[in-house]
C-alpha cells in the first residue's frame, strides 16, 4: 500500500471513530494489565464478564495476593486456560509488590520481565497507560495488515514492524484499535462485511470481496468502542 493509501486509510477510520477504545473494562492500569493478560485467546465480552464481580474487589496487586490463587481460579473459571493464567497473575503480582512497589511499571522491559506479560500485553500497557504510539498486533490485526496489503508480514512482528513504519505519525497513538475494531466487526475472517468498509477501495483484497451490488461500500463502519 502506498503511503498516500496508509494516510488515506487512517483518515476514514478516525473519521468514523476518532476516539477508540479498548473494549476491557478496568479502573487502574493494574486491572488494565490483569485483563489483558486473562484476554489471551480469549474474548473481551468473556473476559470482561468474569473481571466485573473480580475488580469490584480487587484493584491491587496486594488485593490480588489477599485474595489468593484459588480465589482467583474461582473468578475467572468461565475463561480458557484459567489455571495457568491464574498463576501468571499471582506471579505477577508478587513482583510488582516485591519490585515496584505494587505499581505498573512504565518500561518495556520491566513490562515484560512480568510474568505473562509478552510483548503484545507490554504494548497494549504502553500505549492505553502511558500514551506510547505502540502497535500491539493481534490476530484481527494481523488479518487486517494482510489482508488489505497495509503491512503484510508472515509474523507477527514483521506486521507490527512494517506497521511502524507505514502508520504515519498523526495517526500512530490509536492505530491499533482501529485495526482491531474494523477486524472484530467489519473485516471478519469469515463472511467480512465488504459493503459496511469504509476503506475497500484502498483494500489489496477487493477484487476477493466484492461490495453488494447496489453499490459502493457504505464509509459508516466503525463501530462504537466499548468503555474503560
Amino acid at each position: 500500500m502506498t503511503p498516500e493509501h496508509c494516510a488515506e486509510l487512517f483518515a476514514r477510520l478516525a473519521a468514523a471513530n476518532p476516539e477508540p477504545r479498548t473494549e476491557l473494562v478496568y479502573h487502574n492500569p493494574y486491572q488494565l494489565l490483569v485483563a489483558v493478560i486473562l484476554s489471551a485467546q480469549a474474548t473481551d465480552v468473556g473476559v470482561n464478564k468474569a473481571t466485573g464481580p473480580l475488580f469490584a474487589h480487587v484493584r491491587t496487586p496486594q488485593d490480588m495476593l489477599t485474595l489468593g490463587e484459588e480465589g482467583l481460579r474461582q473468578a475467572i473459571r468461565s475463561i480458557g486456560l484459567y489455571p495457568s493464567k491464574a498463576r501468571h497473575v499471582m506471579a505477577m503480582s508478587r513482583m510488582l509488590v516485591e519490585l515496584h512497589e505494587g505499581q505498573v511499571p512504565r518500561s518495556r522491559e520491566a513490562l515484560e520481565a512480568l510474568p505473562g506479560v509478552g510483548r503484545k500485553t507490554a504494548n497494549v500497557v504502553l500505549n492505553v497507560v502511558f500514551g506510547e504510539p505502540t502497535l500491539a498486533v493481534d490476530t484481527h490485526i494481523f488479518r487486517v495488515a494482510n489482508r488489505t496489503g497495509l503491512a503484510p508480514g508472515k509474523t507477527v512482528r514483521e506486521v507490527e514492524d512494517q506497521l511502524l513504519r507505514c502508520v504515519p505519525p498523526a495517526y500512530r497513538q490509536h492505530a491499533h484499535h482501529w485495526l482491531i475494531l474494523h477486524g472484530r466487526y467489519v473485516c471478519r475472517a469469515r463472511r467480512p462485511l465488504c459493503d459496511r468498509c469504509p476503506i475497500h477501495d484502498l483494500c489489496a483484497s477487493a477484487p476477493l470481496f466484492p461490495p453488494m451490488a447496489d453499490g459502493a461500500p457504505a464509509r459508516s463502519a466503525a463501530p462504537a468502542s466499548g468503555a474503560h
